[in-house]
């Protein structure tokens, strides 16, 4: 059965998608004509998007938006509510205030951190399940969906491929890879999943895992970095101090059913230590997780 691969440039990042199909290039057409639009519909850095048109409605009224949006920003702010997940997808005017990942990044003042923080109870979220519409209660807030979005737009884009019968495949946003299927070309019919050293450049891998069926997720403060005032600073950013987060984690790999819950479990990871980290990742049955440390040591799950 053919197998065909498309890659393109989207999301800030190189996506890989590849399937076992008999008209591959149908499928895989329509699967990126589906990213267009998932990046338009998410995107943070984009005035024209569907996010940013609640932002621009903030303290004024309540935007309808489109189910998945709706069902992605309900996914966050629901987990948002906990502080043990280190998640705040309100958390948009202080990602914006430092900017990092962008041309323009550098380190605000104390003062603008305080007045971004202001702008980010995710309590201030106000969601009308009935009229699929989301309100921001105070002018100047926005929402930042990048710690969760790409693995929603990878659980929406396994369920499209094994609906119009993809048998086996592979999709990569860079960072979130989604496998399902046998692999062809291994006998034990595995997919090899590169996990990235944080401490080479990109492309380099530290070490591979074999899986099947699954969602490898890695985040890592490697990522995307500010150097100013003789420091470096790294984008995962302390919801609660308005920081990059303190971390001796340089990167959490986790293995999921769903990319979605990937991230989820990234992002909570973060800001707590490598102990306590190991400690919930084997409590926790269906999700497995490797942490690189910032000095280089690797504790696994599964290895």
């Amino acid at each position: 059965m053919p197998v065909a691969t498309q890659v393109v440039h989207l999301m800030g990042t190189v996506i890989t998608l590849t399937i076992t199909h008999p008209q591959p290039q149908a499928i895989l057409a329509e699967a990126v004509r589906r990213l267009k639009v998932y990046e338009h519909r998410f995107s943070a850095n984009d005035e024209t998007s569907e996010l940013m048109a609640i932002a621009h409605q903030a303290g004024k009224r309540p935007v309808a938006v489109d189910p998945e949006l709706f069902d992605l920003i309900r996914i966050g702010r629901e987990h948002s509510a906990e502080t043990a997940e280190h998640l705040n997808i309100a958390i948009g005017p202080l990602v914006q205030t430092w900017r990092i990942g962008f041309d323009d990044a550098r380190k605000p003042s104390d003062a603008e951190i305080q007045a971004a923080l202001r702008l980010t109870d995710p309590t201030d979220i106000q969601l009308d399940p009935q009229h699929l519409t989301v309100y921001l209660r105070r002018a100047g807030m926005t929402l930042d969906l990048g710690a969760i979005a790409k693995g929603y737009i990878a659980d929406l884009l396994h369920t499209y491929l094994t609906t119009v019968g993809v048998t086996s495949g592979l999709i990569n946003l860079g960072g979130n890879v989604v496998v399902f299927g046998p692999q062809p070309k291994h006998a034990d019919q595995q997919w090899r999943i590169g996990i990235q050293d944080p401490a080479k450049p990109r492309g380099q891998n530290r070490l591979v895992v074999s899986v099947r069926d699954k969602s490898v997720v890695t985040s890592g403060i490697y990522e995307r970095q500010l150097h100013a005032d003789g420091q470096t600073y790294h984008h995962v950013l302390d919801p609660v101090t308005g920081y990059p987060m303190p971390t001796e984690i340089a990167s959490v790999t986790i293995i999921s059913a769903q990319s979605i819950t990937g991230e989820l479990w990234t992002t909570r990871l973060f800001g707590q230590s490598v102990t306590s980290s190991m400690a919930l990742l084997r409590q926790t049955p269906g999700i497995e997780g490797i942490i690189i440390t910032r000095t280089g040591q690797i504790y696994s799950s599964i290895l």
